[in-house]
């Protein structure tokens, strides 16, 4: 019977799966490296290998260099509209330029090459279906896929066609902290009302579940999208680059 994998499609990090021999299994790359970077990096006026296209690892080492060229925190901007608060926000700090579709849907230009961002969350999938196919030496054409609890229907189904253009079959879309309940095996034994705290690289969000048997139930969510560990490097960049200007004032102001 071929395999369904799991993914975690996160806004910095993302993780594969599968449950083998009813063992789940975080799936490694070749490196050794459980989580992989959410990263796309675009090749302009250089030859690079495949396509001129890197994901992951390797993506997120090339945007050092070339930032221009990278795409990054796509799941922020995923099913959302070019007027929303997330998308201003993001057009502060991304190099990327962040357009409208035909459809108000949104597609993001590097080097002058415009992309739907569907098809960005698309190349990120396809990377982990590629992991999980050579760690598992066939095929995989199904997944499930996690997503926060607060993702509307318009981002859903993003992600969905994201999954359908990297080759995957979405069985089933699961919000992040029923995914978590799960996989501590909350509600095993009883029935409880549950609190999920999920700090991650773009977000910081608490759920609460109602878990009754085998139903588990999102009763109340609320987050903030730019709250998560990226934004914490920022506020600690941005500190250090205060402290450098203040320092260079001072040495200048007693020159």
């Amino acid at each position: 019977m071929p395999y369904a994998i799991g993914i975690d499609l996160g806004t910095s990090n993302s993780v594969v799966s599968i449950v083998k021999d009813g063992v789940p299994t975080v799936i490694s790359d070749e490196k050794g490296n459980r989580t992989h970077p959410s990263v796309v990096w675009f090749a302009w006026g250089r030859k690079v290998e495949g396509d001129g296209i890197l994901v992951g690892a390797r993506a997120a080492h090339q945007v050092m260099l070339a930032p221009e060229g990278g795409v990054y925190s796509a799941k922020r901007l995923i099913g959302r509209t070019i007027d929303s608060l997330e998308v201003q926000k993001a057009r502060e700090v991304v190099p990327y330029e962040i357009l409208e579709g035909p459809h108000r849907d949104l597609r993001i230009r590097v080097h002058k090459q415009v992309y739907p961002l569907a098809e960005i969350s698309a190349h990120v999938l396809r990377y982990l279906k590629g992991i999980a196919e050579s760690y598992l030496g066939e095929s995989v054409e199904q997944a499930v896929i996690t997503v926060p609890a607060y993702f509307n229907d318009s981002q859903r189904q993003a992600t969905r066609d994201a999954g359908r253009i990297a080759g995957l079959e979405v069985l089933r879309i699961i919000n992040e902290p029923t995914a978590a309940a799960l996989a501590y095996g909350l509600g095993a034994h009883r029935d409880e009302n549950v609190a999920v705290y999920d700090l991650g690289g773009g977000t910081f969000d608490v759920s609460i579940l109602r878990i009754q048997g085998d139903v588990f139930e999102v009763v109340s969510t609320a987050g903030d999208t730019y709250l998560g560990g990226d934004d914490f490097d920022g506020v600690v960049v941005d500190y250090l680059l205060g402290q450098l200007d203040d320092a260079g004032r001072t040495a200048v102001s007693r020159s």
